[in-house]
């Protein structure tokens, strides 16, 4: 009898490991979908387009990159981009910050924001 539930527990917990693995999105894929945001964003240091440069955006305070006027809404939201923030953000951007200036619509599909998601933390680094 403990075996089986020693069995049952290790393939749960393997199954959650799996779950969370799915989820974690692909940059090369993500790549692609940086396409619709390269129209505005940049992920160059300090280099700001119609919308500020991305790089080094996860763990960065919203409305905080240096050289990028932000909207008042963005400045004073008390955000901090962690993946979560960013995925909620990229699904509704007007729904997620009301008073935001981002006129995108969203990304609908979870995998598109976890891939773009992974593409930012792989090629954004703050420099």
């Amino acid at each position: 009898m403990r075996f089986k539930v020693i069995l049952a527990v290790g393939a749960a917990l393997a199954m959650l490991g799996a779950a969370d693995l799915a989820q974690a999105g692909d940059a090369k894929k993500g790549e692609k979908v940086f396409r619709k945001c390269k129209a505005c964003h940049t992920l160059e240091a300090g280099k700001h387009k119609v919308g500020p440069s991305l790089a080094g955006v996860i763990g960065r305070e919203a409305g905080q990159a240096e050289g990028f006027k932000y909207s008042s809404a963005m400045q004073e939201s008390g955000i901090t981009w962690t993946e979560e923030n960013l995925d909620k953000y990229l699904e509704k951007p007007k729904k997620f910050l009301k008073g935001t200036r981002m006129a995108f619509a969203g990304l609908k599909k979870k995998s598109q924001r976890d891939d773009v998601i992974a593409y930012i933390k792989a090629n954004g680094r703050a420099k």
